[in-house]
């Protein structure tokens, strides 16, 4: 599915743009689908938020059952603080995961027809398996700021194996919240383990305590359709979304079932979904 440049291109940046990856069609299903879910949705009386600063991830019990189900996560500025909405429920969606992959017939099925594993075993991965995904929203003006971080820190094998496919479904831009990654940051030495804590809920756990690199982001402005692969070592972020326009994105991680899963990551995926 990959030229050999890509995959040359992808092992020096830690990142790949490949255009035109998933149709119109298949965009405006995953869009469609999402909205139906969010309109069905009840929200319950204690509302988890996705907070934007990664050291505040929230791991109440809602959080953490998510690997195995379907959840719904809300903007930070769209519930206030008596925890009532501050906009329209289906504008207040941060994102929607984390095991749609395997338990939604719609998501499951565009994950199988786009191949994701074969694209994971062309980047090196022996044994892929999907264990996180994710439908983000970026809501228009009050879409969080995500801070910089590295997706190993959250899906940790030993050794490393990690990748995530991040699916443009509407156009990605400066103004509604881009990604920016450190070219060639890949080769960073992963800085933080979020797993369980043993005394129950999460830790970080700190693997290295040197400071980021002062190198330059790049902005990582794509168009609709358009797939960004990154490394799980590739530091990236993404500004809050000041526009009017949402950054809806499909995003699918895999590992290597080859490597180990250590029973303390914070993710314990369905081990036995196909």
């Amino acid at each position: 599915m990959l030229k050999p440049e890509q995959v040359t291109q992808f092992q020096q940046q830690g990142y790949l743009v490949v255009d035109d990856f998933i149709s119109p069609h298949q965009r405006h299903t995953l869009m469609q689908h999402a909205a139906d879910l969010i309109e069905a949705f009840e929200p319950p009386e204690k509302r988890s938020i996705f907070t934007t600063d990664e050291q505040e991830r929230s791991s109440d019990d809602y959080f953490l059952k998510s690997a195995n189900n379907v959840s719904f996560f809300f903007e930070e500025k769209a519930i206030d603080a008596d925890g009532n909405f501050t906009v329209a429920k289906q504008r207040s969606i941060n994102k929607i995961g984390h095991a749609q992959h395997a338990l939604d017939p719609v998501y499951k099925a565009m994950v199988h027809a786009l191949n994701f594993n074969a694209l994971g075993m062309e980047l090196g991965i022996e044994k892929p398996v999907a264990v996180q995904s994710m439908h983000i929203f970026k809501q228009p003006s009050i879409g969080g700021e995500v801070g910089l971080h590295q997706d190993s820190t959250f899906l940790y094998t030993q050794p490393k194996s990690c990748i995530g496919f991040w699916l443009a479904l509407e156009d990605a831009t400066v103004e509604n919240g881009c990604l920016q990654a450190i070219p060639g940051g890949h080769t960073i030495a992963l800085k933080q383990r979020f797993r369980l804590a043993k005394d129950g809920g999460t830790t970080f756990e700190t693997l290295d305590d040197s400071p980021w690199p002062e190198h330059a982001l790049e902005m990582l402005e794509v168009s609709a359709g358009t797939l960004i692969i990154l490394h799980g070592q590739l530091p990236h972020y993404s500004a809050a979304n000041t526009s009017s326009r949402s950054r809806q994105a499909f995003t699918l991680h895999l590992v290597d079932d080859a490597c180990d899963y250590p029973k303390d990551n914070w993710l314990q995926p369905i081990r036995s979904a196909p």
